[in-house]
C-alpha cells in the first residue's frame, strides 16, 4: 500500500515558517513529505531540509517524494524527541524553522494492518514505530482496570471510561483481546445504547486514547517543545499543527510559558527569578483550515495551527496572524 496523506493547512503552515531560501528547516513529522515538498520548493541550492519520522513507511515515501532535491534533503528515521542530539551529531547548532504536524496520517488510518482504525478488522497494533515491541493489544490485555480507565478518561475524554475499562477486563478474563473489531465491539457494548450514535462511533475515543498512550504522544510533545525553541535562530519559527484539544492545550500552554516564563508573584516590583522570554506567540488564536479545505479534506476539521517566534518581543508588533497573511516583516 502506497503512503498517502493530504497535508493539512499546507500553505498556512509553510507561510508561517517564513522560509528563507538559504535557511535550514526541520520537519519533525515528515509523513509523506507534503509540507516538506512545499518547503523545498522555496529553498535555494544553499538551503537545507532535515526530516524526522519514526514510521519506516513514511521515511521511505518521503525520500522518494523529495528525491529531486538531492543533498539539500536529509531524512532520518527517528522520533522528533531526539531532534536536539541528532542535529548536534550532524553539526547543526541552530535552525531557521521547525514544523510539527501531529496526529496519525491518512496512510496509517487507512492501512488495516497498522491497527489504528475501528472500521476494519485487523491485529490490534497502533505502533507509530513498528520497531517497538509493545502493541495496543499488549496494553489492553495487561494493564489494570484502573489504568485502562485513566487512559480512556484522560486521553479519550470519554465519560464512559469506567464502563469501558470494566468491559475490557471482563472480556480478557475469558479470552485475549487481539483484533480491532473485537475491541470495537467490546467498547460499543459498554456504552449505553442511547449514546452510541452521539459524537461519532462509540469506539473512536477509546482508540484515540490507546494510540496516544501506547506511543506516549502527549508526553513526547510536552517534553520537546522547549528544546525545539532553543534550537531556533533569532527570528526562527516553530509551527505546530494539532488535531485535538489535548495536543492544542499543551502547545498553547508551552508557547505562553516561552513568551512569559517569569514565576515571580504578581505583586513583586521587579523580576527576581531571572527567567527571560524566549520569544513570542505569533498566533493570538489558532489558525484554522479554510472553508475550501474543510470541504476537500474531512480530516482537516479539527486542525489547529499555532506559531511561536524566537527572539525579541519588540518584533511582535510587526507580525500579522491571519490565515491570509501570516508571514510578518
Amino acid at each position: 500500500m502506497l503512503f498517502s496523506h493530504q497535508s493539512v493547512l499546507l500553505r498556512e503552515a509553510v507561510d508561517g515558517l517564513r522560509v528563507r531560501p538559504d535557511g535550514i528547516y526541520v520537519d519533525g513529522t515528515i509523513g509523506g513529505g507534503g509540507h516538506s515538498l512545499e518547503i523545498c520548493r522555496r529553498l535555494s541550492p544553499e538551503g537545507k531540509l532535515i526530516g524526522f519520522d519514526q514510521d519506516g513507511d513514511a521515511v521511505q515515501a518521503a525520500r522518494a517524494r523529495l528525491e529531486e532535491f538531492g543533498d539539500r534533503v536529509t531524512i532520518l528515521r527517528s522520533n522528533y524527541s531526539e531532534m536536539s542530539p541528532v542535529l548536534s551529531s550532524m553539526g547543526v547548532a541552530k535552525v531557521d524553522g521547525i514544523l510539527l504536524d501531529l496526529g496519525v496520517s491518512s496512510f496509517q488510518l487507512d492501512n488495516p494492518e497498522r491497527g489504528f482504525s475501528y472500521h476494519t478488522d485487523a491485529p490490534l497494533d497502533m505502533r507509530m514505530d513498528r520497531r517497538g515491541s509493545r502493541t495496543a493489544a499488549d496494553l489492553v490485555n495487561t494493564e489494570s482496570e484502573a489504568e485502562i480507565c485513566r487512559i480512556i478518561r484522560d486521553y479519550g475524554e470519554d465519560r464512559f471510561a469506567g464502563s469501558i475499562a470494566r468491559a475490557i477486563v471482563r472480556f480478557r478474563e475469558k479470552k485475549k483481546i487481539e483484533g480491532t473489531k473485537e475491541l470495537s465491539e467490546i467498547v460499543s457494548g459498554a456504552v449505553p445504547a442511547r449514546f452510541r450514535a452521539m459524537q461519532g462511533h462509540p469506539a473512536r475515543r477509546t482508540f484515540q486514547a490507546l494510540r496516544i498512550a501506547l506511543n506516549r504522544e502527549l508526553d513526547v510533545l510536552e517534553d520537546s517543545l522547549e528544546d525545539m525553541a532553543e534550537l531556533l535562530r533569532d527570528g526562527g519559527r516553530l509551527c505546530v499543527i494539532s488535531f485535538h484539544s489535548l495536543e492544542d492545550r499543551i502547545v498553547k500552554t508551552k508557547f505562553r510559558m516561552l513568551e512569559s516564563p517569569c514565576t515571580c508573584p504578581p505583586d513583586f516590583p521587579f523580576c527576581v527569578c531571572g527567567k527571560k522570554p524566549k520569544g513570542f506567540v505569533v498566533t493570538k488564536k489558532p489558525i484554522l483550515p479554510s472553508e475550501k479545505e474543510l470541504e476537500e479534506n474531512r480530516r482537516s476539521h479539527s486542525a489547529r495551527l499555532r506559531i511561536f517566534q524566537k527572539g525579541s518581543v519588540e518584533k511582535k508588533l510587526d507580525c500579522t496572524v491571519t490565515s491570509d497573511k501570516i508571514q510578518g516583516h
